[in-house]
């Protein structure tokens, strides 16, 4: 159903309009202040830390520490399994040997794959 246009005077459309251009006005400021975001990294550039260290080594650093970490406690397990070996004269290993050896199987596979990563 139209609006009869009697209905709409001279001050209402004024006034209506005034309103219009004040909200406008007061959204200008506001829509300038909003930066719009960086600009995604580029394929090239290596991926960076905050620091400023590159992504990559510092992946490789903590993965060489881990290893090192790793080959000590696997060299530990080693030597407590050959001490055992050697005082039972390889009739019977103990559960505990057993388990140290499970240990060191997790272990070889947890350098192994971190080796493989890179």
């Amino acid at each position: 159903m139209p609006i009869p246009t009697s209905f709409i005077t001279v001050q209402s459309s004024k006034r209506l309009l005034a309103a219009l251009l004040s909200a406008l006005l007061l959204a200008l400021p506001v829509a300038a202040q909003i930066e719009p975001p960086p600009p995604p990294p580029r394929a090239d550039q290596p991926k960076r830390l905050p620091d400023g260290r590159l992504w990559s080594e510092a992946v490789l650093k903590a993965n060489y520490e881990a290893n090192r970490k790793d080959l000590e406690r696997m060299r530990k397990i080693l030597d407590s399994v050959q001490k055992e070996l050697d005082e039972t004269k390889g009739h019977v290993l103990s559960i505990r040997a057993l388990k140290e050896l499970e240990e060191l199987e997790r272990l070889s596979r947890r350098v192994r794959d971190r080796m493989r990563q890179h």
